[in-house]
């Protein structure tokens, strides 16, 4: 993550709440593939404010991400798996927030699945 932006806000909640993911539910999704091991389903979208659910398979490639800039910040829950990128490590439990402006390439480790909220939107970079 680019220095110039900020703190990452960073809690685990392991050591309060436990839950179990549905995948039928999951599966009744309408998820996008991209082709590369990245999968997104949009769960609600308003003006520029999108929450969404990425699934990265353990085969995905390294790449599947782009560099990407958060206007208006980010969220992030790691629902399984973990989530690696500019700023640290983020492990199943963790729920991260990037500041607005930020920038970084996020890259999973192993099968992942995480709920993202971006307030105002994202901008490729590369």
């Amino acid at each position: 993550m680019d220095e110039r932006n900020g703190a990452v806000l960073r809690r685990s909640l392991n050591d309060f709440l436990s839950f179990e993911l549905d995948d039928a539910g999951l599966g009744r999704l309408s998820w996008r593939d991209f082709g590369n091991g990245l999968a997104m389903a949009r769960l609600a979208r308003e003006n520029n404010g999108e929450l969404v659910l990425y699934r990265i398979r353990e085969d995905a490639s390294p790449d599947a991400f782009l560099r990407h800039e958060h206007l208006g910040g980010e969220f992030y829950f790691v629902l399984k798996g973990k989530i690696v990128d500019d700023s640290g490590e983020y492990e199943t439990g963790d729920v991260v927030f990037l500041p607005p402006r930020s920038a970084h390439t996020p890259r999973a480790m192993g099968e992942t699945l995480v709920l993202v909220l971006w307030p105002a939107g994202v901008r490729i970079l590369d």
